[in-house]
């Protein structure tokens, strides 16, 4: 496999405190996930491969605003999600409470993703990108081929990696570079990765792509 780097792209989905750091909404949900894969050390590895190359990188992230608890109906996990203050930013237009709050970016990652090049989405609301603008934003920029981890497994990043796939790209999923609230649910996301995607690496492989 080679990589036509002018048309690739890494998509982060939800590199965000509320999962990655201790303290986190559902830190203690994915923490064992994350231990046994190296999780935020893989993810952090390929950023940085990314931005040594200037390859496309692309972060979608998951917050929610104070007009959006007016919702009337919720799956399960959004209820909880909601219930917990999950992602909650006070205002659409004041980024003044995003700093330090679990809806922050986790904070070692935030070198590559405010370096005036990495491409910050609108945020999706469910899980994936069917309600932002991630899709718009990588047909403007020429992109085909999707690099793909992030958090969580089995539900955002499986469901970015469905609705790329449903709109043409081909998507690689970085199976150690995600994480998910116990191992059968990151077993049901390798599952569905083999499935969908068109190929499942690992970080080490994804970085050998990127800059080979």
């Amino acid at each position: 496999m080679e990589l036509d780097h002018s048309s690739t792209a890494l998509l982060i989905t939800d590199p965000q405190n509320d999962f990655l750091r201790e303290g986190g909404a559902a830190y203690e949900l994915v923490k064992d996930n994350l231990k046994q894969l190296g999780t935020i050390d893989n993810i952090g590895s390929l950023f940085q491969a990314a931005k040594d190359v200037d390859l496309a990188v692309f972060v979608s992230p998951h917050w929610y605003f104070p007009h959006d608890d007016h919702w009337q109906y919720r799956g399960a996990l959004q209820q909880t999600i909601n219930d917990i203050g999950m992602f909650k930013r006070a205002s659409v237009t004041d980024a003044g409470d995003l700093t330090n709050s679990g809806a922050d970016f986790y904070e070692p990652y935030k070198k590559y993703i405010y370096d005036g090049k990495t491409v910050i989405s609108s945020p999706h609301k469910v899980y994936g990108p069917d309600s932002n603008d991630l899709v718009l934003q990588l047909r403007k920029r020429g992109i085909q081929t999707v690099l793909i981890g992030g958090m969580a497994a089995n539900l955002c990043t499986d469901s970015h990696m469905r609705e790329l796939v449903e709109n043409g790209f081909e998507v690689i999923m970085i199976k150690d570079a995600v994480g998910a609230p116990g191992e059968a649910a990151y077993q049901a996301a390798l599952t569905n990765y083999g499935m969908i995607a068109n190929s499942v690496i690992s970080t080490a492989d994804a970085i050998e792509l990127i800059d080979p």
